[in-house]
């Protein structure tokens, strides 16, 4: 992703519908209260971390920020706190072991925070900025995730942004359906929805 603004965005992109999306480093401290509220909220129970206090969930964000393999973001809807970014390398976190890793790859999962008025388009438009700023980087040649082979609605948003499925494999927390994007394939979904 880019250098740090003024701002502390490290990653800035305006989707024709819908508006600015940013993201900026996650703060465990300052962000503690709406990371707890956004990972505890029914709607994330693939995200695993139900039942967590907000030390806890603060104390899994300081040992995120501290990884040297392993970063957090908070997604930015026109200047508000709005989703969650998390980027690894799959050969060091989450996937290791679990797949051949290739030089390029980089490991991602995302959240949107629960909301009253749903914005028809809005998680789309967030995955497509994820991998965007994922893509930003020259050294990025693949996206890998992991997602529950339970969680349909994320499969779909997956392969509409150019994820193919390559095989189910066995996490000690879940059975996943491990999924890879290259660069032209994000770039031929983009193209396909224009």
């Amino acid at each position: 992703m880019s250098d740090h603004d003024t701002t502390g965005t490290v990653f800035r992109r305006t989707d024709p519908q819908l508006g600015e999306f940013a993201l900026r480093p996650a703060d465990p401290a300052a962000d503690g209260e709406l990371l707890h509220a956004w990972v505890t909220h029914p709607k994330a129970a693939f995200w695993l971390m139900q039942g967590m206090t907000r030390v806890e969930v603060e104390r899994e964000y300081a040992a995120i920020a501290a990884h040297p393999h392993h970063d957090a973001f908070i997604g930015l809807h026109d200047g508000r706190p709005a989703f969650l970014v998390e980027r690894y390398d799959p050969a060091h976190v989450e996937l290791k072991g679990l797949y051949e890793a290739l030089p390029g790859d980089i490991g991602m999962h995302f959240l949107c925070a629960p909301t009253d008025t749903p914005l028809h388009g809005f998680t789309r438009a967030v995955i497509t900025t994820v991998m965007a700023a994922l893509f930003d980087d020259p050294e990025v040649r693949r996206v890998v995730v992991e997602p529950d082979v339970r969680n349909s609605a994320v499969h779909a948003l997956n392969e509409a942004v150019g994820f193919e499925i390559v095989e189910k494999i066995a996490k000690p927390e879940k059975n996943a359906y491990l999924s890879i994007c290259t660069r032209d394939q994000f770039l031929a979904a983009q193209g396909a929805t224009r």
